[in-house]
C-alpha cells in the first residue's frame, strides 16, 4: 500500500497492541487511512482454508468502518471489514443475518447500511475482531493523496539526509563516541490532540524512516541496513537553539523514546504520544560507519515542526598576541637561532625553509609524524604572509609558531591512543575546540580532503585543514565589509584567493 500511495504504513501485531486500538483505527479512518487485517497461518498448507466462523487464514480483509452502536441499553463497538473475493463473509455475532441487528433501531441501521447480501463486506464487534485476527496494517496518507474536505488530514513534515562513513554515519546509542554524530532531526509539537475523553494532554504523531535506492541497488550486492530511531526531549537552555546536539549532551541524558528495535527493513515507523514541546530525532544505522541515504517523515494530528539541526557556521578563534621579550622562553630562543641560520640576510623564509625548521621542532616533541610537506608549508604562508613577498618574516613566523602549538595541544588532546592520528569524528570535536564550528556538509568535505582511506587524520593533515579554515575565514572577514555573512567576488578576486590560499 505504502508503494502505491506514498502514505506512512504502521504494522500491529494485534495481541499486543495499545489499549486505545478502537481509538486508533478509528481515527485513521476519520483521516482516510487504508487499513488492512489478516489471520496468521502458521502451517503454509492452511492458507486461505475457511474457518467455521467464516473467516479465510492468512487472507487479506480491508477494514472499511468502525461505529459504535447502543445494543441492550449498551455501547457495543463494532467493525466493518471487505473480504475482496466478495464472498464468503463472517457468521458470528454482528454478521448479516444475526440477530444482533433486531436489536437496533432502525435509523442506525440507515446509518451503517446494513444489508444482508452475500457482497463480503460484514460487520463484526471490535472483541470478535481482536480475538479473530492476528495483524493490522494501517496506511497513513499524506495529503495531497485525499481529495474529500471532509477527511481529517495529517500534519506531515518531510526531511531527507544521509548517513556518510566517517563523518554522519554514527551508528547506534551502543557506540557513545560516534552516535552524536548522525543526523539530528529537531522536532516541535505544538497543540495537544482533539480528544475530549482523554484528560491528559499528549500529541499524537508518527514517525517513519525509510532507506533509499536500497532495492535499486540490490544488483550490486546491497542489502538492507539494520535501522532505527531515538528521540530526545529539548529542555531549558537548549530550546529554541536549533543546534546539532554535541556528544555530552547524549552522554547524560537518556532519550524519552525509541523505535521498538533496529531492524534490516526498508521503512521502520511507530505511534508515539508525547507532551507538546521540543525533541530531536536521532535517526542510525546500527552499526557505524554505513553510508546511505534516507527520508524520515513525521505524521501528526496537529501541527509541527521540523527541520535538521545544523550548527552556524563561525569562527571564534582568538587572533594571535604580540610576542613580547616575557614570551621568550628558552623554546623561542633556540626556535630564533634555528630561523636565523636558515632564514639569511633578508632574514625570511620560503615555505621550503619554513618545511626544514618545522619538521626539525616536530621531532624533538616525539610526535608519530612524517613530518610536514611542503604543500602544508605552503598554505601556511600563504596564511601569514601579510606583506605578499611570498616569505615569512621573523614576526610572522612567530606567529604562526603560536598557532601550531596551541593545534598541537588540541591534536594530542584527542589523539587518545597515541597513534599520531585522530580519526574523522575526534575530528569534528577537535576542530571545533580549535574555535571553527561548522555544520555536517562541512564535516563531510573535511573528510574527504583530509582524512585517509581509513578515515583518520595525521598531524599534518589535521595542521594543514585549519591552516585552510584560518585563511579562508580571514579572507572573507576582508571583503564582508557589512558584516551581513555575504560577499561578491569579481573573477580575478576569487583566482587570487583560491590560488595562493
Amino acid at each position: 500500500m505504502e508503494d502505491f500511495t506514498g502514505g506512512v504504513t504502521e504494522f500491529i501485531e494485534i495481541k499486543t497492541a495499545p489499549r486505545e486500538l478502537f481509538k486508533i483505527m478509528r481515527k485513521a479512518n476519520q483521516r482516510g487511512s487504508l487499513m488492512g487485517c489478516s489471520i496468521e497461518g502458521y502451517v503454509p498448507v492452511l492458507f486461505e482454508t475457511r474457518t467455521a466462523s467464516g473467516l479465510v487464514k492468512g487472507h487479506a480483509y480491508s477494514v472499511t468502518g468502525l461505529e459504535e452502536v447502543t445494543y441492550k441499553n449498551q455501547k457495543i463497538k463494532i467493525v466493518r471489514l471487505r473480504n475482496p473475493w466478495g464472498q464468503v463473509e463472517w457468521t458470528g455475532p454482528w454478521s448479516d443475518s444475526s440477530r444482533e441487528w433486531a436489536g437496533i433501531e432502525k435509523p442506525d441501521k440507515q446509518r451503517l447500511q446494513h444489508l444482508k447480501k452475500e457482497d463480503g463486506e460484514f460487520w463484526m464487534s471490535f472483541d470478535d475482531f481482536k480475538k479473530s485476527f492476528t495483524k493490522l496494517e494501517i496506511c497513513n496518507l499524506t495529503p495531497d493523496a485525499l481529495e474529500d474536505d471532509k477527511l481529517h488530514k495529517w500534519t506531515v513534515s518531510i526531511n531527507e539526509g544521509r548517513w556518510l562513513r566517517g563523518c554522519s554515519a554514527g551508528g547506534c546509542r551502543n557506540y557513545p563516541e560516534t552516535f552524536w554524530t548522525n543526523p539530528q532531526f529537531w522536532l516541535k509539537l505544538l497543540e495537544e490532540d482533539d480528544d475530549p475523553d482523554d484528560p491528559a494532554v499528549l500529541c499524537t504523531f508518527v514517525v517513519a524512516l525509510m532507506q533509499k535506492h536500497r532495492r535499486r541497488e540490490r544488483r550490486q550486492g546491497a542489502s538492507f541496513f539494520t535501522i532505527g530511531f531515538a528521540i530526545y526531549q529539548v529542555r531549558d537552555q537548549l530550546q529554541g537553539s536549533k543546534q546539532h546536539l554535541p556528544k555530552d549532551f547524549f552522554l547524560h541524558q537518556a532519550s524519552k523514546t525509541r523505535s521498538k528495535s533496529y531492524i534490516n527493513l526498508r521503512e521502520v515507523s511507530q505511534r508515539f504520544r508525547l507532551a507538546p514541546g521540543e525533541y530531536v530525532i536521532v535517526p542510525s544505522t546500527y552499526e557505524p560507519h554505513q553510508e546511505g541515504d534516507f527520508i524520515l517523515r513525521v505524521f501528526s494530528e496537529k501541527q509541527n515542526l521540523s527541520e535538521e539541526l545544523e550548527n552556524q557556521i563561525v569562527a571564534d578563534h582568538p587572533e594571535p598576541q604580540p610576542v613580547t621579550d616575557t614570551q621568550n622562553n628558552e623554546e623561542d630562543k633556540q626556535f630564533q637561532k634555528i630561523f636565523q641560520q636558515i632564514a639569511g640576510e633578508d632574514m625570511q623564509i620560503t615555505a621550503a625553509e619554513l618545511m626544514s625548521i618545522l619538521n626539525r621542532v616536530v621531532k624533538k616533541y616525539n610526535m608519530k609524524t612524517e613530518g610536514f610537506t611542503l604543500e602544508s608549508c605552503r598554505s601556511m604562508v600563504a596564511l601569514m604572509d601579510t606583506d605578499g613577498t611570498g616569505k615569512l618574516n621573523l614576526m610572522e613566523f612567530q606567529h604562526l609558531w603560536n598557532k601550531i602549538k596551541q593545534w598541537q595541544g588540541i591534536f594530542r588532546e584527542y589523539d587518545n591512543d597515541k597513534t599520531g592520528t585522530i580519526n574523522s569524528y575526534e575530528m569534528r570535536t577537535a576542530v571545533n575546540a580549535a574555535g571553527f564550528h561548522l555544520n555536517n556538509q562541512l564535516y563531510q568535505i573535511i573528510s574527504m580532503r583530509y582524512a585517509d582511506e581509513d578515515m583518520n587524520l595525521s598531524f599534518d593533515s589535521f595542521i594543514c585543514c585549519l591552516v585552510r579554515l584560518e585563511g579562508m575565514f580571514r579572507a572573507f572577514q576582508a571583503f564582508d565589509k557589512d558584516g551581513d555573512g555575504i560577499i561578491k567576488l569579481s573573477v580575478l578576486e576569487w583566482l587570487q584567493l583560491t590560488m595562493y590560499a
